[in-house]
């Protein structure tokens, strides 16, 4: 049995403990935002936030996040009241194939959480482990940008 508090709800599983967080996420709790892309650490499309931190959830096993908090893109908005990252995504049309976004959304606030008006550079540093490959990195920084000065999407 795993214990999981994700989106501020504790959750009791049957799981083994090595399971990765991201199967527990999309298989048992049916939080379905966090994509598994590469399965090795390297794409991002799994990145969700464990304490604060965004972290990759295909190689986090769910005995790591006992007793901590893990934060989904469900924990952010919904599709009739996206939270102010998500809305400005939106307002950029950062998505071209949509497979990334959660987890760029997911960086992006644990960036604007720890550091509420980062640089571009900052941004871009921070941003850098995920990968999209459409290529809508620009919209991305603009998404991200917008928020941390303050303009409103």
């Amino acid at each position: 049995m795993s214990t999981l508090i994700v989106n501020g709800v504790r959750h009791t599983l049957d799981i083994d403990p090595s399971t990765p967080l991201l199967y527990a996420l999309r298989n048992q709790l049916e939080l379905n935002g966090a994509k598994f892309g590469c399965g090795m650490g390297q794409c991002g499309a799994c990145t969700v936030m464990l304490d604060g931190q965004p972290v990759f959830s295909c190689v986090t096993p769910v005995t790591a996040c006992e007793g901590r908090q893990v934060r989904t893109i469900e924990g952010l908005g919904t599709a009739e009241k996206p939270g102010q990252l998500q809305a400005s995504f939106i307002k950029h049309q950062a998505a071209q194939c949509g497979y990334c976004i959660a987890g760029m959304v997911m960086r992006a606030q644990a960036l604007l959480e720890q550091n509420p008006h980062p640089t571009e550079a900052q941004i871009r540093t921070h941003m850098e482990p995920n990968l999209c490959r459409c290529g809508t990195h620009m919209r991305i920084i603009a998404a991200i940008k917008d928020v941390a000065q303050g303009a409103k999407a």
